[in-house]
């Protein structure tokens, strides 16, 4: 297995979290955080905020406070409740360059995304779109002449990543 550190583009915006409403009547925010540990998002900045309308704007003076229970952000043009509101569904980027290097054998899911998958006799079966956790495990998205999802689990399925060729291969029947 190569993991060697993908060159992923340091222009990718890495979808962090997301705003989640109002708290209090001062204009500050609740955050839910996909990091771990979830009060690592305010670690990365500038952050660019996508909002529902898809208008992007960049937000460098955030505050943010909380524990794991409950994350609090403030931001400078934010002023009340109905301004907070108004927030709610606002995405949190950050460039891939932003985050720290993964850990030996371990992957950002965005550095997977694009990969080929091809099983161990080389059947091909598509490329990662995405990945997600479903609490017990997580699972890659394949789009190929179908879509299919694989459990990313090694080394039971995914047998090696190699960054430089591009391609995941993986322990799976075609037909399934």
């Amino acid at each position: 297995m190569n993991d060697a550190k993908h060159p992923a583009s340091p222009q990718k915006m890495i979808l962090l979290g997301r705003i989640a409403g109002a708290f209090g009547v001062h204009g500050e925010l609740r955050i839910e955080s996909w990091t771990e540990p979830r009060n690592a998002i305010f670690r990365y900045r500038p952050w660019t905020l996508r909002l529902p309308s898809r208008e992007q704007r960049e937000a460098v003076e955030v505050r943010g406070r909380g524990s794991d229970n409950r994350l609090i952000a403030q931001l400078p043009d934010i002023t009340d409740r109905d301004m907070a509101e108004a927030m709610r569904g606002t995405g949190i980027l950050v460039p891939r360059s932003a985050l720290p290097p993964a850990r030996p054998g371990e992957f950002y899911w965005v550095d997977l995304e694009g990969l080929r998958v091809v099983t161990l006799e080389g059947v091909e079966l598509g490329i990662v779109s995405h990945l997600f956790s479903t609490g017990a495990n997580d699972v890659m998205m394949v789009q190929g002449e179908r879509e299919r999802m694989l459990p990313f689990a090694r080394p039971d399925y995914v047998h090696s990543v190699d960054f430089e060729t591009g391609v995941i291969t993986v322990d799976w029947d075609p037909e399934f």
